[in-house]
């Protein structure tokens, strides 16, 4: 990774993304980093899958002590409408803080890495993966026992009981997790919501005020609370 490089995060709010920006500043240094993006929905500023909402995502922003640019996207999400944001934002964080390269936080899915490369090419952005085929159960232990504290906010029903949902990403939860089940949820088990840890200045204050179930997935709704 050159030196120079401003590097633009896709920031789903999750622990992946939030472990990524540790590791890019470990490596490439704090100012590499440019901004963090992220795709929400046009109508209520949710972040898309995860439904953080926005007051919570701007709060962790300002916790890395980075501006946070925003893909507002239509709750039926087509390719063509996420490639359009999509570039439409990547084209404005060139413009404002001269962006080389946009980091991934993907962790062993090809479909997707295939993707987001065919996205780019021609773009003249590199892409990095920084955590791309690291060992999920080592790397899961390694973001917890490196500070990283995060919340499971979305459980998929057909993969992990509802009940998980709310639940601290910590030691106890991974011992907990069935053997089907990817410790660090990369094939959709679950999501989360980053609230502490090296990424941040100061813990993310927030509370749990229920748990939402739907036909397939179990969504943990969470709010603001003053430190």
């Amino acid at each position: 990774m050159i030196a120079t490089a401003k590097i633009l995060v896709a920031w789903s709010t999750g622990k992946d993304s939030a472990w990524m920006l540790h590791a890019l500043r470990e490596r490439a240094g704090a100012h590499a980093v440019a901004a963090l993006l992220t795709t929400t929905d046009v109508d209520d500023g949710r972040v898309g899958v995860h439904g953080v909402p926005r007051s919570l995502r701007l709060a962790q922003a300002a916790a890395t002590g980075l501006p946070a640019i925003e893909v507002p996207l239509p709750k039926a999400r087509s390719n063509a409408a996420y490639e359009a944001g999509m570039a439409k934002a990547v084209a404005e964080a060139r413009a404002r803080f001269g962006v080389s390269h946009v980091a991934f936080g993907d962790l062993f899915l090809e479909d997707i890495r295939r993707y987001r490369e065919k996205q780019f090419a021609g773009s003249g952005l590199e892409l990095l993966f920084p955590l791309w085929e690291l060992p999920t159960p080592s790397l899961a232990r390694d973001m917890i026992a490196g500070g990283l504290a995060a919340r499971l906010v979305v459980v998929d029903k057909t993969r992990l009981d509802a009940a998980f949902a709310g639940t601290l990403f910590d030691d106890a939860l991974l011992g907990r997790l069935p053997p089907s089940v990817d410790p660090c949820g990369e094939n959709g088990e679950f999501h989360t919501f980053a609230f502490d840890g090296p990424m941040f200045r100061a813990p993310v204050a927030h509370r749990l005020s229920r748990v939402r179930e739907e036909e397939r997935f179990a969504y943990a709704e969470l709010q603001g609370e003053e430190p």
